[in-house]
């Protein structure tokens, strides 16, 4: 694990949480270069898939002109959704790094999803403090 690449999810992170999106960030990297980023912006574009992962995805095949990532790994402050895991299998990332896990039950079969990408979670501090701290602001309003 890189913890620069990580960073750099984090800092995707902060730009969905000054638009008052839940803050998650993805990076994606090839041969040890960003080729794609992306944020939560589900709210404000008002388009249920855009999660950071399937923005980062969609970033990152325009870049390479195809949809086989097979060489690309993933940096994501939070564990994916069932909805996103889904386009990292489809899009044959075989290695994801998360920040900090889901609260929420998933919904996909772990020991199925294993076969084909390698998850890997970083229980990085930072990443589980900034949704919590959203999380805390917005329950105050």
């Amino acid at each position: 694990m890189n913890d620069k690449y990580m960073d750099l999810a984090i800092l995707e992170a902060k730009k969905a949480e000054r638009i008052n999106e839940i803050p998650v960030g993805c990076i994606i990297v090839m041969n040890d270069n960003v080729i794609a980023s992306g944020y939560n912006c589900k709210e404000s574009e008002k388009n249920s898939i855009r999660h950071a992962e399937i923005n980062a995805i969609d970033e990152a095949c325009r870049k390479l002109n195809t949809w086989r990532l097979d060489d690309c790994v993933m940096y994501v402050t939070l564990e994916p959704c069932m909805m996103c895991m889904g386009a990292i299998v489809e899009s044959r990332i075989k290695v994801v790094y998360y920040g900090t896990k889901n609260n929420v039950e998933q919904m996909y079969d772990n020991s199925k999803i294993c076969k084909r990408v390698n998850l890997i979670n970083t229980d990085n501090y930072e990443c589980s403090k900034i949704l919590t701290d959203f999380f805390r602001k917005r329950r105050k309003k």
